[in-house]
């Protein structure tokens, strides 16, 4: 049984600026959804982190809510919370890959996404793993967002240069050799 199973848990990330994160839930199954939920939002405030929270039908519409709200708005990263039970139908699979897919395609777009959305067989088994007093993995989902954020900044500055322009070399625009503008 997993639930037997220890597991390593890293040191929360420290950080040296304010963080932002969007928590996008889905209270598809509120009971799960509100545990899920007060264990991220435990997680982030512990990190000193400030959070937002927007709902959605399901988890099929948490990675494109991601999406737009990269796209509009200034967050450092974002958690996905939600939880698909497995019915009587593929419904299951389909929810399950899709919404994981997504998120993981945005990830690699470099958004800083931890993903709590439980992919479960019954609800005991969300229940057990929504518990922030048992798995917890609403704050684990935080808390792998803070890592890629932490990650991120780490790294953020760091170039490898584009083209043929070399690493650390600064644009220069054509008619400008200085790289002064005229006014």
């Amino acid at each position: 049984m997993a639930a037997s199973l220890s597991h390593t848990v890293l040191p929360r990330p420290e950080f040296d600026r304010p963080v932002k994160v969007l928590i996008v839930v889905s209270p598809y199954y509120s009971d799960i959804a509100n545990g899920l939920l007060s264990g991220a939002k435990a997680e982030l405030e512990a990190a000193g982190a400030a959070w937002d929270v927007i709902e959605m039908p399901g988890a099929l519409e948490i990675p494109t809510a991601i999406g737009i709200s990269d796209r509009r708005s200034s967050f450092d990263g974002y958690v996905a919370l939600g939880c698909v039970i497995r019915g009587e139908t593929t419904h299951y699979e389909t929810v399950c890959n899709d919404s994981s897919r997504a998120l993981q395609l945005l990830g690699l777009q470099g958004l800083c996404i931890g993903n709590g959305i439980l992919t479960v067989e019954n609800f005991e088994q969300a229940a057990v793993r929504a518990d922030p007093d048992g798995q917890n993995k609403g704050g684990g989902a935080a808390a792998a967002a803070l890592h890629l954020i932490a990650l991120g900044r780490k790294w953020g500055s760091q170039s490898k240069g584009i083209g043929f322009k070399p690493q650390g070399q600064d644009t220069l625009m054509a008619g400008d050799p200085d790289g002064t503008t005229s006014a």
